[in-house]
C-alpha cells in the first residue's frame, strides 16, 4: 500500500522558518550596524542584584546618511536589538562632498565629550579611532582627520560628533540661503575642489 504524504507538520514548521528569515531585499538591505559599546548595568532589588545590559549601536548607509541608538535588555542579543531600532529611527541626512568626505571642518560638543573633524584630501582615509571612527565609517566618509579633545565616554562621544555632523552644509545650501549662485561661491576656494564636483555633492 502507497504510503500517504504527511500533510501539516512540516509544511507548518517550513513557513514559520521563512516568516523569520530575514529579507534579502528591502528599504534596510544595505544598512550597515556597527556595535560602539556595551555596558553591564546592575540595579539593587529586594532579593539582591538584578543584572541587564545596555547597547550603543551605530547604523548607516554608506551614503551619507547615519543614526545611533542606545537599547537596554536582560539579554544581549535584544538590548542590541533595540538599539538598532532606535537607531534606524534617528538617521540624519549629512552632505557628502564629492561623496567621500565633508565640506569643511566641524567641531562638536555634548558635556563633557569635545571633537573636532576636518576635511582631507583622497587618499587620506579615517583617520579617527572609537565611538567617532563608527559615525564616520557607517557615513560613508572615507577621507577624514577627527580627533577628540574632552571625554572618552562612548555616549558623549557619539552624541557630540553627531552635534558637528548636523552643521555640515553643502554649497548648494550655503548659496540657497544667501540668494548666490553656487559658482560665485566655489570661485572663492583655493583647497582644489572644482565647481561641478561640489554643484553634484
Amino acid at each position: 500500500m502507497a504510503q500517504q504524504p504527511q500533510r501539516g507538520g512540516g509544511g507548518d514548521r517550513n513557513r514559520r522558518d521563512n516568516r523569520n528569515a530575514p529579507a534579502v531585499d528591502g528599504p534596510d538591505s544595505d544598512i550597515v550596524e556597527k556595535l560602539v559599546h556595551i555596558n553591564r548595568v546592575a540595579a539593587t532589588v529586594k532579593g539582591g542584584r538584578r543584572f541587564s545590559f545596555a547597547a550603543l549601536m551605530v547604523v548607516g548607509d554608506g551614503k551619507g546618511r547615519v543614526g545611533f541608538g542606545h537599547g537596554k535588555a536582560r539579554e544581549v542579543p535584544e538590548a542590541i536589538r533595540k538599539a538598532t531600532e532606535e537607531a534606524k529611527k534617528t538617521m540624519i541626512k549629512v552632505p557628502l562632498r564629492e561623496n567621500r568626505t565633508l565640506h569643511h571642518d566641524g567641531n562638536g560638543r555634548w558635556g563633557a565629550g569635545k571633537i573636532m573633524m576636518r576635511a582631507a584630501p583622497p587618499g587620506t582615509g579615517v583617520i579617527a579611532g572609537g565611538p567617532m571612527r563608527a559615525v564616520l565609517e557607517t557615513l560613508g566618509v572615507q577621507d577624514v582627520v577627527g580627533k577628540s579633545t574632552g571625554s572618552s565616554n562612548p555616549y558623549n562621544m557619539i552624541r557630540a560628533t553627531f552635534e558637528a555632523l548636523k552643521v555640515q552644509s553643502s554649497p548648494r545650501q550655503v548659496a540657497s540661503k544667501r540668494g548666490k549662485k553656487v559658482a560665485d561661491l566655489m570661485g572663492r576656494r583655493n583647497d582644489g575642489a572644482s565647481a561641478p564636483e561640489a554643484i553634484e555633492s
